[in-house]
């Protein structure tokens, strides 16, 4: 990873975000940890607040930085699946627009918002990274056990997203990559009601995943650009 000397992680309070963000620093990259609060797991990591579901919160966390020093990678480690209000569907007699509004809000509008504002970034000149984590559950043609509407539309809504901004990039600066990655099934708070059917060896620590991920992202390609691509390298129905 040593192409990387300038990351930003998004989500950095977060299980998988602090993985990230705490193992990008160890392999020497400066590292802007953002997060609602402004608390991050590392002295190593410059932190700062960012709300996604607030514009101007995502612009002003973007003009923080600045553009001195160009971005290498930029990960969107945020995401909603339960909360308050907000759980996953069984039936469709669960539906609620407000959930729906919350799981788009978090987990495509937001990451939508935040690409607006740190694509510019990354630099014109140089192989650069925007990802965002999603979920193999996000896959329309992969979807054969069915409920979890609004968590699943707003993962679908956030693929399509990815891929419109990649045939975009490919245009305006086809060496920047834009991915979604799906980082498996890791043991954090928003997996926690679900874990009980997970294998053993398919339940990852956020350091697993994390590592696993930044060895996807090492490997990617401006090819690999729109795709949806999971934690073992491999490509994910859209």
């Amino acid at each position: 990873m040593s192409s990387i000397e300038q990351a930003v992680v998004i989500g950095a309070s977060g299980g998988i975000g602090a993985a990230l963000a705490t193992l990008l620093a160890d392999r020497g990259a400066r590292v802007h940890g953002l997060s609602r609060r402004g608390i991050v797991p590392d002295a190593r990591l410059q932190s700062g607040t960012i709300d996604i579901e607030d514009e101007a919160s995502i612009a002003a966390a973007a003009a923080g930085i600045g553009t001195a020093a160009p971005v290498d990678l930029v990960l969107v480690a945020t995401g909603i699946l339960h909360a308050e209000g907000v759980t996953p569907e069984k039936s469709v007699r669960q539906l609620s627009a407000a959930s729906f509004e919350r799981y788009f809000a978090v987990n495509a509008t937001g990451p939508a918002l935040v690409a607006k504002h740190f694509l510019p970034l990354l630099p014109r000149d140089r192989r650069a990274v925007f990802a965002v984590l999603s979920a193999r559950v996000g896959s329309i043609g992969d979807n054969r056990l069915g409920g979890w509407h609004g968590y699943r539309a707003s993962k679908a809504a956030l693929n399509m997203i990815v891929r419109t901004l990649s045939v975009e990039l490919a245009r305006t600066r086809p060496d920047q990559i834009c991915v979604a990655l799906h980082p498996g099934t890791v043991a954090t708070p928003l997996s926690a009601p679900f874990q009980s059917g997970v294998a053993a060896e398919r339940l990852f620590a956020p350091e697993t995943s994390a590592a696993h991920l930044l060895d996807v992202v090492g490997r990617l390609t401006p090819a690999d650009s729109g795709r949806i691509i999971a934690w073992d390298g491999l490509e994910i129905t859209p």
